[in-house]
């Protein structure tokens, strides 16, 4: 499966003093890269949600290698590292759209939860069409 990047440009209103994005703007930026990798797959987060469940945010981390200003429009590129009956892990690039200069690496570790009470729950179980989708999606960008 193709999986497209999620292309944004940089809003003012993002930026700090130095007119570069501020650092906690890129975790936003992760969330929507991710529920537009899960619109692409066929699960958009509402359907996902619908089926009682939530990827609850467990874990995260952001490297910043080089700053995006203000008007720079970006790609964010979406790789599922792994994925277990319990947890994922999400792997983000953020480039330049015009040079595809690498901005910035990420990663998001979820743990399946119900929706109902936010529980741990096992996606093999709860929705096995999804965790089987995620699984042989595993490493392909």
């Amino acid at each position: 499966m193709n999986i497209l990047p999620y292309s944004r440009k940089a809003h003012y209103y993002e930026t700090d003093q130095m007119g570069v994005i501020h650092h906690a703007n890129y975790i936003r930026w992760f969330e929507e890269a991710r529920i537009h990798f899960l619109e692409q797959i066929g699960f958009p987060y509402e359907r996902v949600e619908k089926m009682g469940i939530t990827l609850a945010v467990l874990d995260l981390s952001c490297e910043y290698k080089a700053p995006v200003i203000f008007g720079d429009t970006v790609h964010i590129y979406t790789e599922l590292k792994t994925c277990s009956h319990s947890k994922m892990t999400i792997c983000y690039s953020i480039t330049d759209a015009a040079t595809e200069e690498l901005r910035t690496i990420g990663e998001t570790q979820h743990f399946f939860s119900r929706r109902e009470d936010a529980r741990p729950t096992s996606l093999k179980r709860a929705i096995p069409e999804l965790y089987d989708l995620f699984c042989s999606l595993i490493g392909s960008r």
